[in-house]
């Protein structure tokens, strides 16, 4: 079968292409899925690099996100599954705690993938592969976030910094779904007249304007004693140095939501701003199956839609990984075997 495939940990353009790969076969409550669709995550990047203290067995076919059909069904298997059935993959294993599809297995940048049971998400006819291609990491992670951690309420004024990548935008769009004044912070004119029509109320360039001084001249600064000025919840997952003006972007009681570190896992850090604002930090990692399950009906009922900017082909998997890397991708980049 055609694949893309690390034999070894490096940096871009060290995927390899191949086009006769072994097909995987179904071994005890497995399925076999042909593959329709994968989205890309930095979760692969990482992946592709290494990781301190995660031991990736290689060879190994990356993608953590992706969703086709079932052309085969292995001894054993659990659920009432069968030839036919449209899949998503829940790359977490939430059952034998094994690693993730993707990293720990291979994973969707294939034409087949064997997938244990237990990661199956059945998949409504009225939603396409390519959009539930693009829910489970980046959508999973943003509405667990957003919802379930960040408890994002109508009328609440939200700062999405990093709005224009899968995660980013997915936060836009929950944000405004639940009433929320959406300030989107992105690094080009473009990506905001985009995130514009994705609902955003305010559009920031970070590259034109300092965030935390805009914050101030148009919510005006925060003081520790009212709530009456700047941010009520600032999501940011670029750490670095984003981190501290964000803490000073919110109001006394304001929340700031994070689930990465793109920008760096060490940031600075000012204690003052955290008790004396009394704010409070919420880290959110991954999802549950019934957030994806959530996500799936909104999709069908038309509130959500996952934006897929760029679709390669498996043999253009190293340009995909490309845009992705320079942030040249506005929310999802794609690839089809």
């Amino acid at each position: 079968m055609k694949a893309a495939v690390i034999y070894e940990h490096g940096g871009p353009g060290s995927i390899k292409y191949e086009t006769h790969f072994p097909d995987p076969e179904a071994k005890p409550g497995e399925v076999i899925v042909k593959v329709h669709a994968t989205t890309l995550n930095y979760h692969d990047v990482f992946t592709r690099n290494g990781m301190p203290g995660i031991t990736v067995p290689m060879p190994i076919i990356m993608g953590l996100d992706f969703a086709g059909e079932i052309v085969e069904v292995g001894p054993d298997v659990e659920g009432g599954w069968k030839v036919g059935d449209r899949v998503m993959i829940d790359p977490s294993d939430r059952k034998t705690f094994g690693g993730v599809i993707g990293e720990a297995r291979h994973g969707g940048l294939a034409e087949f993938c064997a997938v244990p049971d237990h990661h199956l998400v059945k998949l409504p006819d009225d939603v396409s592969y390519e959009t539930a291609a693009s829910l489970p990491v980046a959508y999973g992670t943003a509405w667990r976030m957003m919802l379930t951690i960040g408890r994002i309420r109508a009328g609440e004024k939200v700062l999405v910094l990093g709005a224009s990548g899968g995660v980013g935008t997915c936060c836009v769009q929950l944000a405004k779904l639940a009433g929320a004044e959406v300030i989107a912070a992105a690094s080009s004119p473009e990506k905001l007249a985009r995130l514009k029509d994705l609902g955003a109320d305010h559009l920031l360039d970070y590259k034109q304007h300092d965030f935390m001084k805009w914050v101030f001249e148009h919510f005006g600064k925060p003081h520790r004693r009212f709530a009456d000025k700047g941010m009520d919840v600032v999501v940011n997952f670029t750490g670095g140095d984003t981190w501290v003006k964000s803490l000073r972007t919110l109001h006394r009681g304001g929340r700031i939501l994070t689930c990465g570190a793109t920008a760096g896992y060490d940031p600075k850090e000012d204690l003052r701003f955290i008790w004396s604002y009394e704010l409070q930090v919420l880290g959110s990692n991954g999802w549950q199956r019934d957030e994806l399950l959530a996500l799936v009906e909104e999709v069908r009922q038309g509130k959500l839609k996952p934006v897929i900017d760029k679709v390669y082909g498996l043999s253009e998997v190293n340009e995909a990984f490309r845009l992705l890397e320079d942030r040249q991708v506005f929310g999802k980049v794609m690839v089809k075997p």
